[in-house]
């Protein structure tokens, strides 16, 4: 198909996509008061229309690369869609614990519309994924617990709420030790049942394995669910993990591989995200072991027919079996089912990254360049 694909751009039947535009530095080592930053997560500001030209943009400032340190979750702010942008600044910082993994929602309708939901884990410094343990309580010990915390904006990222602890609504109580939200960004659905659920994508681990699954509010973030995991059925198991919504209502993830076939692994939950089908790899899709962004893109028309049309993705990732590098954007007018448009969006060093839409046919991407030297934000347009 892609070779076709080709043939079919050399021809000039089918436009080759526009190149992707120059990235502009949006979190950079040693300026702001962090040496590095990691973990991008981002999300445009939609139900306020007088600030639609607005992105948030987050994620862990570190005192080193290692995930687990003094790290703090940092904010940046574009209002002209992703040109320029501000200096980073610090919204949440609890001495003697790590911050990790934020995952960022926009509640469009329902129960606080408008309101910005930032969930991410706790980590007591010097206890990573590996020292944690199973349940909610340490007992008389040191904090032995990856903790869920929780915040919010009213004012489009201008103030945030404190952090309150939401682990016992989002952590199993038995086998999970370590939790993580996406890292990326959560979705509300729009479809179907449960329309207005507001989904959060997680993985727990590592005791035994690696686990996928959703966790889900009903009333806009003020009480969640956890749903149960995804059923590995190929060599491998998921770890991060992103999700988006069909066009006919079905969740579908997309999830890191951990110790696979070096191919990106799916599951599609039908229920709203309360339970997930086999955990299959997608062909089309490398992984050297990283995570992956992907996003579900606004319909461009109606429609002509009442059968709701094919939703258009796009996925993010390297474009390698065995390295961070070669970053590019596959795109699907198939709601997922297949991937046969390819997209380069930086030849050289590349690893986790969030796609954005900007509108039905252009998408912006916040990812990780330069040996993690920094966090970039380029935008490209579709075919």
């Amino acid at each position: 198909m892609f070779i076709l694909l080709v043939a079919l751009q050399v021809l000039g039947v089918f436009p080759a996509p526009p190149a992707p535009s120059a990235p502009v530095d949006v979190f950079v080592g040693g300026v702001g008061g962090y040496p590095v930053y990691r973990i991008p997560s981002i999300m445009r500001v939609e139900a306020r229309r007088e600030a639609s030209d607005r992105l948030l943009a987050f994620a862990e400032g570190r005192g080193n690369l290692g995930d687990n340190g003094t790290n703090d979750i940092v904010l940046a702010t574009s209002v002209d869609r992703g040109a320029s942008w501000s200096a980073p600044r610090t919204i949440c910082d609890h001495p003697g614990r790590s911050l990790n993994n934020p995952c960022v929602v926009e509640v469009l309708e329902g129960a606080h519309a408008g309101r910005v939901l930032l969930m991410f884990q706790s980590y007591p410094t010097g206890c990573g994924e590996g020292g944690v343990i199973e349940g909610f309580d340490s007992g008389a010990g040191p904090d032995r617990i990856c903790r869920t915390l929780l915040m919010h904006s009213d004012d489009a990222g201008v103030s945030w709420s404190p952090a309150r602890e939401v682990t016992q609504e989002v952590k199993h109580a038995t086998i999970a030790t370590s939790v993580a939200t996406g890292p990326g960004a959560g979705i509300q659905l729009i479809r179907g049942t449960h329309r207005g659920r507001i989904v959060m994508p997680f993985n727990e681990g590592p005791a035994g394995k690696w686990r996928v699954y959703t966790a889900y509010s009903d009333d806009g973030g003020d009480s969640w669910k956890a749903g149960a995991c995804a059923v590995d059925a190929a060599k491998g198991t998921g770890n991060e993990v992103q999700i988006f919504e069909r066009e006919d209502g079905a969740i579908v993830m997309n999830s890191r591989s951990q110790g696979g076939s070096a191919r990106r692994k799916t599951a599609i939950s039908t229920d709203g995200g309360a339970t997930f089908g086999d955990l299959v790899d997608i062909p089309e899709l490398p992984d050297p072991t990283c995570m992956g962004g992907v996003i579900a893109l606004p319909a461009a028309a109606a429609p002509a027919s009442n059968a709701p049309s094919m939703t258009t993705v796009v996925f993010t990732g390297c474009d390698s079996e065995t390295r961070r590098a070669n970053g590019a954007m596959w795109i699907s007018r198939d709601g997922g089912r297949t991937w046969p448009e390819k997209v380069s969006i930086e030849p050289a060093g590349f690893a986790y990254s969030v796609p954005l839409a900007l509108t039905a046919t252009e998408v912006g991407v916040l990812y990780e360049s330069a040996g993690y030297k920094r966090i970039v934000f380029g935008r490209m347009k579709l075919p």
